[in-house]
């Protein structure tokens, strides 16, 4: 698959996933089971196509930079583990009373913080890389560690979950392709050196979304019939998403801005509004004690998330950075 194309999927994830949602769904209603089965079987190595090159970007040796960036990093951390949980378990009663499903797709969403995205909308924002960098590494760290214990305390008694076999599936979705994707990057700048991975990183990023694209169809197709029985109730779960986001940006910019310097401000509000989508995606998908409705919330936060990254980008820059109001940069663009 050529560099462009993959570059154009990463570029315009929205719409890839918005395309291969529908997709699905309307797959979905026509796929017979020998299909079905055919797409099962698919799931492995489309989840291992998703997450081994995005792990080949994050370098883990970051975490040794930890004390250099303590105060937007144990922030992120407050903010990811303390706040962001708290506050879906909130919205999960208001909004999914009864529907442990999508509750627990919000779960996710809520304790797999941060992605590649993190660092690149921070490096956008002109804000601090490094602590970035730092954030992604110690934060995936700790979710790995802390998203089963979270999870077997939240998800009713009645679903059957299971936190072994999570902490099974974690190694399999997550630890063996970070190990790999680690050991490959080792290689990769032996080889090329800095400036040579540079080059390269932007194909793995696109290989990660391609994959997106198909895990997201997959998903939908196999979940097609359960999520299309009450269209109503599977739209509605976008308005505690936009919820979720909107209240963890305003905590992160606030805290932010009283507590940290402008750059480092920048970073924690990366560092936790930036969920690690793919990798919740590829749990719910491939779990056997996760149910597999699940799936949607996480989709939809696709649509979502990247918008409120660009918004913000542009205030930090646009209004931040030049020392502007915001109605003045709104006159702007009307």
């Amino acid at each position: 698959m050529s560099r462009g194309v993959l570059t154009a999927v990463k570029e315009n994830l929205i719409y890839v996933v918005v395309g291969s949602l529908v997709a699905g769904l309307a797959a979905g209603q026509v796929v017979g089971p020998d299909g079905k089965a055919v797409l099962k079987a698919a799931v492995v190595p489309v989840l291992f196509l998703m997450i081994y090159p995005m792990m080949i970007n994050i370098d883990l040796k970051e975490v040794s930079n930890v004390r250099d960036h303590a105060g937007p990093v144990g922030l992120s951390l407050i903010i990811n583990f303390g706040l962001a949980p708290l506050l879906a378990v909130g919205l999960t009663r208001i909004f999914f009373p009864g529907n442990v499903e999508f509750a627990i797709g919000l779960y996710f969403i809520a304790l797999i913080p941060t992605s590649g995205m993190t660092a690149a909308w921070t490096g956008l924002a002109d804000g601090d890389l490094a602590a970035a960098l730092v954030a992604m590494a110690v934060n995936l760290l700790a979710a790995v560690a802390i998203l089963p214990v979270y999870l077997s305390a939240l998800v009713p008694a009645t679903v059957g979950f299971d936190p072994s076999a999570l902490y099974r599936q974690l190694a399999q979705v997550v630890v063996i392709p970070m190990v790999a994707g680690n050991l490959t990057r080792r290689l990769l700048l032996r080889q090329y050196g800095q400036d040579g991975f540079a080059r390269l990183k932007p194909t793995f990023g696109g290989l990660s979304s391609f994959g997106v694209m198909l895990i997201v169809f997959v998903a939908m197709t196999m979940r097609s019939g359960q999520l299309l029985a009450d269209p109503v109730a599977s739209a509605s779960t976008i308005v505690p998403l936009v919820i979720f986001y909107v209240v963890i940006l305003g905590v992160g910019t606030v805290l932010g801005r009283l507590l940290l310097a402008p750059e480092r401000a920048v970073t924690l509000v990366y560092a936790t509004n930036m969920r690690n989508l793919s990798i919740a995606l590829a749990i719910v998908v491939a779990a056997s004690t996760v149910p597999p409705a699940a799936v949607l919330p996480i989709a939809l936060a696709y649509v979502i998330q990247p918008p409120l990254g660009a918004v913000y980008m542009h205030y930090r820059r646009d209004v931040v950075g030049e020392d502007r109001s915001l109605g003045e940069a709104l006159r702007t663009l009307v």
